[in-house]
């Protein structure tokens, strides 16, 4: 793979094309891939089993014999923030910071603890935070393809698109990897280029054979592409296939359950979005189940869940995790607390902003009957041409909202085309 991978067959990729972009890249998919390659290596082995717990163990019982073995401290910070992944328990976020900042302390130029709190910050949310420390990553070691991921992950939500895209670039052209062949894919996706969006994420899979989790993990971003556009059945095969890889994967489950969704088969995935929340619920998890029960009018399980939702972003909140936006999101679909949803989206933008932002943003203004404040807003989170059905149907929304019918109907009929089951709450069922 060569350089400017990510718009081959663009053609003309202007700075307006490459201005914009929805929900956070999934920082915590791979997080051993900002690892020079051996350490990376020893570390899945370590972790393959589901044994994080024991690793962690074996490493603190290295560093009582050695407090100042700075490999170990790196190991070690990086296994607490796989175990964020493996439990949904935030708390290890501080854990992982703390230790990989007594490494920094030891070895100031160290690439391991650096890129592993750049991809903490990721993982909090705190862009400009990731970005400055990929940064001096890179200074420290500019031919580590994985500080280019933090990197350009970090740009991607401040809304620096070009140099994101470069940086992405940049990563693949210095070692195709499942890391790098997936940023291509969320590249391509993000201009609206689906079909190749598809086949940058199938040599990630092809790339990942071997490994459980990643394999199974490309197969479930596989199938979220096919959901974009309305091919459940197709999407419910890749989730399928994820599970087989790995059986009991949550990131599997909530796909399968999406899936199913999408299939109109509300019950089954309810089973498979229990099963996913039972393992680690995580926000997105929780409010899709709540949505899933209050459509198929289990209103008191549906209330349940959301009131779930409110302790675990405390939870993140006081873990250093900024969730604004998803907040703020949630709060305007539901139509609860909205004047402070819309706080929140100004706030979560002034971090992030993103077109998730812009889009977010429009929504809340759109649901405090600011329809012509929010319309500015909702044709930014559409400047890059990419295909998603929930951001035409807000824009529909808020022309409906300002008396254009006939914009408003020109954009339901795009989102619904593009996937008739968007959503829960605002697609067909």
């Amino acid at each position: 793979m060569t350089a400017r991978v990510l718009i081959a067959g663009t053609a003309a990729v202007t700075a307006a094309a490459v201005l914009a972009l929805g929900g956070v890249f999934r920082h915590e998919a791979l997080a051993t891939d900002v690892l020079p390659s051996a350490v990376a290596a020893e570390l899945r082995e370590g972790f393959a089993a589901g044994d994080t717990q024991a690793e962690i163990a074996a490493l603190q019982a290295e560093l009582r014999a050695d407090s100042h073995n700075v490999k170990a401290l790196d190991t070690l910070g990086l296994a607490y923030e796989q175990r964020v992944r493996e439990t949904g328990d935030p708390t290890y976020y501080g854990k992982a910071g703390g230790i990989l900042r007594e490494a920094l302390a030891l070895e100031p130029n160290d690439l391991i603890a650096t890129a592993g709190l750049g991809q903490l910050a990721l993982s909090r949310h705190r862009f400009h935070e990731a970005l400055a420390l990929g940064l001096r990553a890179k200074r420290i070691s500019a031919t580590t393809a994985g500080v280019y991921g933090v990197i350009g992950d970090a740009e991607v939500e401040l809304g620096r698109y070009r140099q994101a895209f470069a940086a992405f670039d940049r990563m693949a052209a210095i070692k195709p990897s499942v890391a790098s062949y997936a940023r291509v894919s969320y590249a391509r996706e993000l201009i609206g280029h689906t079909a190749a969006a598809e086949r940058a994420m199938e040599l990630a899979a092809s790339a990942a054979v071997g490994a459980k989790e990643a394999s199974a993990w490309t197969r479930v971003q596989l199938g979220l592409l096919y959901l974009s556009t309305g091919r459940a059945r197709s999407a419910l095969v890749q989730m399928r296939d994820a599970l087989f890889l790995y059986p009991g994967y949550y990131v599997a489950l909530d796909g399968l359950a999406q899936a199913e969704a999408g299939l109109g088969r509300l019950h089954a995935a309810i089973a498979d979005e229990r099963a996913a929340v039972d393992r680690v619920p995580l926000p997105q998890y929780v409010s899709f189940l709540g949505d899933l029960y209050g459509a198929v009018g289990e209103h008191g399980a549906a209330a349940r869940e959301y009131g779930l939702i409110g302790v675990i972003e405390r939870l993140l909140a006081a873990n250093g995790v900024r969730n604004d936006l998803d907040i703020a999101l949630f709060d305007a679909d539901h139509g609860i607390r909205l004047r402070h949803a819309l706080q929140l989206a100004r706030r979560g933008y002034a971090d992030r902003p993103s077109i998730f932002g812009d889009d977010v943003l429009a929504w809340t203004l759109a649901r405090n009957g600011q329809c012509r404040a929010a319309l500015p807003w909702s044709e930014r989170s559409l400047r890059l041409g990419t295909k998603d059905a929930l951001k035409l149907f807000h824009r529909g929304w808020i022309a409906a909202c300002l008396g254009d019918r006939t914009a408003a109907q020109s954009f339901y009929a795009r989102a619904f085309a593009l996937n008739p089951r968007f959503s829960i709450l605002w697609g067909k069922r």
